[in-house]
């Protein structure tokens, strides 16, 4: 039983992967009808409303006594709040193309950040994995090509604030997770959620002069119904929950890695749901992807047992 125990990380970050990589084909059904602000506020406040009634059912355990809670504030300041802002904007001023190549560096970005605040010091054989699912995904991302026009400056900085603010979100929660349990980590994540996006949403009704009477009307429509039912439940309380549940037993290099499963995911989901051409650089990226992914985690299990043993010896 503790040996197959010992698997549930790794399945925690496939998990992971898996959600959010189902995520942008739910994502682009919402946005043909409502806006991107009122996709993320409506996904974050179901979110909200129903991990707080896995908690007042008792499904769920919560146990902030004693505990200073600031440290996941900020944690939830960084992602969900800067990341989602940032990516949003830096999609909408830059290629498509750009923002998947820069948002795939988040598990490098993680990896420096890890050595510095966390004194995780991945191997050279990690590393060089990690470069190569890294790789996976800037190879299929060159290869679909750019689809033209041209990237403002301002995007690409938006864009690498996102990357940033989810590299820090990941050492955040890493470091955290001796004090906090997952759920309370994605319990607070939620909430910070749901507050900050739907004051935002407000403001910019209330800009716009649109009646606040209206604020849900978008939700009667089953293009916006059913996804903000998947993001809401399995993208958000889910899938980070599973993230956060891996970085609390896994380093933050080799947790992270896993995000870059989402890119084959979502080429799987893109061929098998809505009939996309599936083309070889598909799977030559895939592949990368893949033995990127696994050889990060297979040489990180074996640094921890060298580690050990030496510790021992």
């Amino acid at each position: 039983m503790e040996r197959i125990k010992g698997y549930y990380p790794y399945l925690a970050g496939i998990g992971m992967a898996s959600i959010f990589g189902f995520s942008f084909m739910f994502t682009a059904m919402g946005l043909e009808v409502a806006s991107p602000l009122e996709l993320i506020s409506y996904r974050f406040l179901l979110a909200s409303i129903v991990i707080t009634l896995l908690w007042a059912f008792g499904v769920i355990k919560l146990n902030y006594r004693g505990k200073d809670v600031k440290p996941l504030l900020l944690l939830s300041l960084a992602e969900p709040f800067i990341y989602f802002v940032f990516e949003t904007y830096g999609i909408k001023y830059t290629s498509s193309s750009l923002s998947g190549l820069m948002i795939a560096l988040i598990p490098v970005a993680v990896t420096i950040l890890a050595v510095i605040f966390l004194n995780e010091r991945p191997s050279l054989y990690q590393l060089l994995f990690i470069l190569l699912s890294v790789a996976g995904v800037i190879f299929i991302i060159f290869m679909t090509g750019s689809e033209g026009g041209k990237s403002s400056l301002l995007g690409f900085l938006f864009l690498l604030g996102a990357v940033l603010s989810a590299a820090f979100y990941t050492i955040l929660a890493r470091k955290f997770s001796s004090v906090f349990s997952p759920i309370e980590i994605t319990f607070v994540m939620m909430w910070f959620g749901a507050i900050s996006f739907n004051i935002l949403n407000l403001i910019e009704k209330v800009i716009r002069g649109d009646s606040l009477s209206s604020y849900f009307s978008s939700v009667a429509n089953y293009k916006v119904l059913i996804p903000v039912l998947y993001l809401g439940i399995l993208s958000s309380i889910v899938a980070y929950f599973l993230n956060n549940y891996a970085l609390s037993k896994l380093p933050a290099s080799q947790a992270s890695v896993f995000a870059n499963l989402t890119t084959v995911i979502s080429i799987i989901a893109g061929v098998t749901i809505r009939h996309e051409v599936f083309y070889w650089y598909h799977v030559v990226g895939a592949i990368m992807i893949l033995i990127g992914v696994w050889g990060t985690n297979y040489f990180g299990k074996a640094y921890e047992v060298k580690a050990l043993s030496e510790e021992i010896h």
